[in-house]
């Protein structure tokens, strides 16, 4: 079941499951638009995830609201990431969540028992770095995250999460890093990184590599990471 909302300019699906279940957990989960939401639920159920909600949100300045500073275009071809993902982050937090929740008890008659969050390229590079600036979090899946983000890893080392989070999920493909730009090419070698760091302070984590390049099979590949951090407890 889906219902479709308006909030802030922003379109924001709610997907979720038939069943008389009145606390689930929500997964957010940012979406270059609303049909990439849908296939992603819908994998998910193929998956047999564990019973949840998904609001997909969409309509989304990408590179400004996912990016967390100032990066300069990769290629003639790309724009500049702006790095405003913490004003989004303030309006997320402070504006369509509460409208979210809002809806899901008057509505649906549902209450949440924690949100994950979730994300494919630089949403899944958005995922993690939310979980420093709120502690709304208890999950994050990254599908392959956009962690050849400039500064990224240094970021991780210095800081510390606001989330207490349980369990963090990583994936890329194998061929993301066989790329001739020198900056995309270390999308491995950081994501790994990455997961080691956060294994490294007690969260539970994983890394998986899937086949094919950065494109292939999106919609699964983040399906797969939501129903880990379903499942992990």
């Amino acid at each position: 079941m889906i219902k479709e909302l308006n909030i802030n300019h922003k379109q924001v699906s709610i997907q979720y499951p038939k069943t008389d279940i009145k606390e689930l957990p929500v997964v957010i989960l940012h979406a270059y638009n609303k049909e990439e939401g849908r296939a992603v639920f819908e994998k998910c159920e193929k998956l047999h995830c564990p019973n949840f909600i998904l609001v997909s949100i969409s309509n989304l300045d990408w590179n400004k609201e996912m990016t967390p500073w100032f990066a300069p275009k990769l290629n003639k071809h790309d724009e500049d990431c702006l790095g405003k993902a913490d004003e989004y982050i303030e309006e997320l937090t402070t504006e369509i969540i509460p409208k979210i929740e809002d809806y899901m008890k008057k509505e649906l008659q549902k209450d949440i028992t924690y949100y994950a969050i979730a994300g494919y390229s630089l949403g899944g590079l958005f995922a993690v770095y939310a979980t420093y600036k709120t502690d709304i979090f208890k999950k994050v899946a990254s599908a392959s995250g956009s962690f050849w983000f400039p500064n990224f890893v240094e970021f991780i080392k210095e800081n510390k999460m606001k989330s207490k989070i349980q369990s963090m999920y990583f994936s890329i493909g194998n061929k993301e890093s066989k790329v001739r730009n020198q900056v995309l090419a270390t999308v491995e070698k950081h994501t790994k990184a990455i997961e080691n760091i956060y294994h490294s302070q007690g969260i539970e984590t994983i890394y998986e590599e899937n086949e094919g390049n950065h494109f292939h099979e999106a919609d699964l590949r983040m399906a797969k990471g939501i129903k880990w951090i379903l499942e992990e407890e």
